[in-house]
């Protein structure tokens, strides 16, 4: 009886830590809400789709629902800058609705160099501090 009431304080104690610990990237006022964005648009291959908004409005949902670091428009995409990770819309290839991506931030700013390069900071400069609390700095 002692060992089965000793499991059932462990399993609800476990529970318990399960329940109040968060997503990652949720622990402070500027992580990516990929939660949110998994639930709110439909999946793809490359990412997820809203098929009627344009990227314009896709990225004020998403800012508004968690606020950016950063917003930029360049080229018909939009960029958000979270923490750690950049989520770009752009307009989807089916002419209508939007494409989202998240990729973290080193990857996408080399992926998206072109449209993030004069404004954003290079992850691979000298300069460059992260965007964690205490990373780089």
């Amino acid at each position: 009886m002692k060992t089965a009431r000793r499991v059932s304080v462990m399993l609800l104690a476990t529970l318990a830590l399960a329940a109040c610990s968060s997503d990652p990237d949720d622990d402070d006022g500027n992580a990516v809400p990929s939660g949110w964005i998994r639930g709110a648009y439909s999946s793809s291959g490359a990412g997820y789709v809203d098929r009627a908004d344009p990227a314009p409005r896709v990225a004020k949902e998403i800012d508004g629902n968690t606020p950016a670091v950063a917003r930029l428009t360049d080229g018909g995409k939009e960029f958000l800058r979270y923490r750690n990770d950049i989520v770009a819309i752009s307009p989807h290839a089916g002419g209508t609705g939007s494409l989202i991506e998240i990729a973290d931030y080193r990857t996408g700013y080399h992926r998206w160099r072109t449209h993030l390069g004069s404004v954003w900071p290079d992850p691979d400069s000298a300069a460059f501090r992260g965007g964690g609390p205490g990373s780089g700095k």
